[in-house]
């Protein structure tokens, strides 16, 4: 894939995320930041009235002169429009347009996200912390050893070479706040969940964005795109965002619902960010355990790898 493929890459991916006609100005300006970050200037693509996001993604599409490189369009456009768990009806006619533009059958694809979604749902109580602890000094232990888990499973998925792995990190994630919740009593539904992530500042689509084409983009030969994506590029770099990002979502809502709720947005984003600077330091010292997980190179065999605690 040359330089010109990857940036209409980057752009379908962008036009995607826009795809729902629902997103909002924060998860907008997300957007532009990952955008930014990945090496398209969000300028070149803001769409006047009369384009659609399809038909400015069927003009970048002309640009993706190979079988590659135009099923790893779709496969991100495909992640990106079922981010916080599907495809809503615009996000369904962008992605058959898509298809049609990369003259690709996109039913292949949605097996394979389908597949993905099953694999995080196999994963079942046996990923959680028992309920049967037998003193707070355990229970305290187990929700650590518990998001310690989950980070690092998430951050497996990142190594991972199937783009669409990646979709199984937000469920994850998803189920590691509801599961804090539930043992404190305080369990909330998966909308107040989605509120408290987008509190944080982890936008649901963004993340998802950047993460696969990250993975799509990062192993280019020769470093091609290295001034693009700006310094660690690719799958480690990849595997060390999430899981900071995952150990940090834990540990906040710990501590968020051992305070029943009452800690203000201002001092929860700030404890967020510093336990993401602990678990950018902890990272280097289970990254040979996260490749362990990831070393069965599927889905399945990462799912299958999650103890209980």
């Amino acid at each position: 894939m040359n330089e010109r493929s990857a940036q209409s890459l980057v752009t379908i991916a962008a036009l995607a995320a826009l795809a729902d006609g629902a997103t909002d100005a924060a998860e907008q300006e997300q957007i532009v930041q990952v955008a930014t970050r990945l090496g398209v200037n969000m300028e070149d693509i803001t769409l006047p009235e009369h384009v659609s996001p399809a038909m400015a993604a069927a003009q970048a599409s002309r640009l993706l002169m190979t079988s590659e490189s135009r099923e790893a369009a779709y496969q991100v456009a495909l992640a990106v429009c079922n981010a916080d768990g599907y495809a809503n009806t615009k996000e369904s006619m962008f992605l058959r347009s898509l298809a049609q533009s990369l003259d690709l059958d996109p039913s292949r694809f949605d097996a394979q996200s389908a597949s993905v979604m099953e694999a995080v749902a196999s994963v079942g109580v046996a990923g959680t912390p028992s309920a049967t602890a037998t003193s707070p000094e355990r229970s305290e232990q187990s929700i650590d050893e518990f998001i310690l888990d989950q980070a690092m499973l998430t951050a497996a998925l990142e190594l991972l070479p199937d783009r669409l792995a990646n979709l199984g990190i937000l469920p994850l994630q998803l189920r590691l706040v509801h599961t804090i919740g539930t043992r404190s009593g305080q369990a909330g539904s998966g909308p107040q969940v989605k509120e408290l992530m987008a509190t944080l500042g982890i936008g649901v689509v963004a993340q998802v964005m950047e993460s696969v084409v990250r993975k799509t983009l990062g192993g280019l030969a020769g470093g091609l795109l290295g001034g693009m994506l700006g310094g660690a590029t690719g799958l480690a770099a990849g595997g060390a965002v999430t899981f900071a990002t995952t150990y940090a979502l834990g540990h906040a809502a710990q501590q968020y619902y051992a305070q029943g709720r009452t800690m203000s947005n201002s001092d929860l984003k700030a404890l967020f960010t510093r336990l993401k600077s602990d678990g950018t330091a902890m990272y280097p010292r289970v990254q040979a355990r996260i490749g362990q997980l990831a070393q069965g190179n599927t889905l399945q065999s990462v799912m299958q790898s999650v103890r209980g605690v």
